[in-house]
């Protein structure tokens, strides 16, 4: 039950209403963002390792995934996910990680209506409105089709992440079932199809410490959707069976997220060939649809559309509960930690509606998002998993309702070191993958500076509350 925050009425509290279907259907959206990424990683690598990478960054998110179910379990009461596990973790150690980690997390879900509005934008315009190219400059804001697009997906996302989660659940499990279709077909295509080959794949990352570098920088991005299999963690105080859910609802989606990140990359690739692949990046969908059945390229691009809606309300959904979250521990600012009527972090919410309108409006790019939002990303799982070690040294007594044997502590701490150096990689590799540079660096760093400001700024909140209701 979710305690009043000193010196405010009790709030309404989160409704437990889903199960852990419902936590595996928030994840099955996922391959959208292995879609929107594949081709990219193909021209720039080649097949073989494109594929390779992809796989085992989604067997390192599996990895994770089991160390957040006994976390997750631990902390049942904590809406918002692994970023709120690492602020217990370290607390009484280094409490200035908490928010660090907390807004961390909370930037990278934050801004997925913007990134996600811009590709289904960029999906759109080449499938159906190649000549559109009218817009208007009002200033510093630009407003065109792809704007207008991304600004609807913010308000679709923003709208259904009002309402209580039991409503939005039945969409998102709609969408999410719609686009394992394609996966599963085209997946499987190297069973199926007399013209599947592996001719075409290649692997060139190049050699020795410039091949490393390169493989590393390359799984610093895929982690941006891997890692996200973690999402249903954000949800664990609304599982109606907390830990049966959360441990069904954590493994299973990472389970699945291994097998399409595995055979999807296979079965496509081998259908169009490396060289088609890479050229049509946002197309290739479409034209496995034609080789492969003969037609329905405009119903799997609808398709894959849902799924990356469904990523764009997930986002949203997560990181209101991650925001609310932070303020009920004392995180950030007390007005964040309230719900509405239906159990819903409205004015959290809300504020991720304008941020994203924002960055639509004056940004329009969502390239810089996604790598200032990823840095704190990989930094909020990096401090999370370390910070499971950090609970089994500091809280060996703590109730434990689903625990993992003592081997996993060295699997965190092989995690932690692992996520650390794709971090440090990534941030300073960013024009082996064209994904970024210095900007968005300074980007993410501005993100984690206004997380300490706003711990401070609580701590004064706090201390003035304890005052007057101090006697005097």
């Amino acid at each position: 039950m979710q305690q009043a925050i000193a010196g405010t009425a009790p709030t309404a509290q989160l409704v437990k209403s889903i199960r852990w279907w419902d936590g595996v259907a928030i994840t099955l959206s996922l391959p959208a963002a292995l879609f929107v990424g594949l081709g990219y990683s193909i021209g720039a690598i080649g097949a073989w390792a494109a594929m390779a990478l992809w796989a085992l960054i989604a067997a390192v998110a599996v990895l994770h995934n089991w160390l957040y179910s006994e976390m997750g379990a631990m902390f049942a009461d904590k809406s918002g996910g692994i970023a709120l596990y690492a602020n217990e973790a370290w607390s009484r150690r280094m409490p200035c990680l908490g928010p660090l980690a907390t807004y961390a997390y909370w930037f990278a879900w934050a801004t997925a209506p913007a990134i996600w509005g811009l590709a289904v934008a960029q999906i759109l315009s080449e499938q159906f409105w190649p000549e559109v190219t009218a817009h208007y400059d009002l200033g510093p804001l630009q407003l065109g089709l792809p704007q207008a697009i991304a600004l609807t997906v913010a308000l679709f996302s923003w709208a259904l992440s009002m309402v209580q989660l039991r409503f939005t659940m039945v969409i998102l499990t709609v969408a999410g079932v719609l686009l394992m279709v394609p996966v599963l077909v085209f997946g499987t295509s190297f069973m199926t199809s007399p013209v599947w080959s592996t001719a075409s794949f290649t692997w060139h990352t190049g050699e020795g410490l410039h091949g490393l570098r390169t493989v590393l920088a390359w799984l610093f991005i895929m982690a941006w959707s891997a890692y996200a299999v973690e999402a249903a963690a954000s949800f664990i105080p609304e599982f109606r069976d907390t830990v049966s859910d959360t441990r069904k609802a954590l493994r299973i989606a990472a389970l699945i997220l291994l097998l399409v990140f595995t055979l999807a990359p296979l079965g496509l690739t081998g259908l169009l060939g490396e060289q088609l692949m890479a050229e049509r990046p946002y197309g290739f969908l479409q034209a496995a649809a034609e080789v492969l059945l003969g037609g329905g390229a405009t119903v799997v691009t609808l398709v894959l559309i849902a799924g990356i809606l469904v990523l764009s309300v997930m986002g949203t959904a997560d990181a209101g509960r991650a925001l609310y979250q932070s303020a009920r521990d004392g995180l950030t600012v007390r007005q964040f930690g309230e719900l509405n009527r239906a159990g819903v972090p409205a004015r959290a919410v809300t504020v991720q509606l304008f941020i994203n309108v924002a960055l639509v409006l004056l940004v329009g790019n969502p390239l810089a998002v996604i790598v200032a939002g990823n840095i704190g990303y990989i930094l909020a799982h990096c401090l999370a998993v370390a910070g499971y070690v950090v609970l089994r040294l500091d809280r060996p007594a703590q109730a434990r309702p689903i625990r993992l044997g003592r081997g996993w502590v060295w699997v965190a701490m092989a995690l932690a070191a692992f996520d650390g150096l794709i971090l440090l990689v990534g941030v300073t590799s960013a024009s082996i993958t064209g994904y970024g540079g210095l900007k968005e660096v300074l980007i993410a760093v501005a993100v984690l500076a206004i997380s300490q400001a706003l711990y401070r700024l609580r701590r004064l909140q706090d201390r003035k509350a304890d005052a007057c209701a101090s006697p005097r």
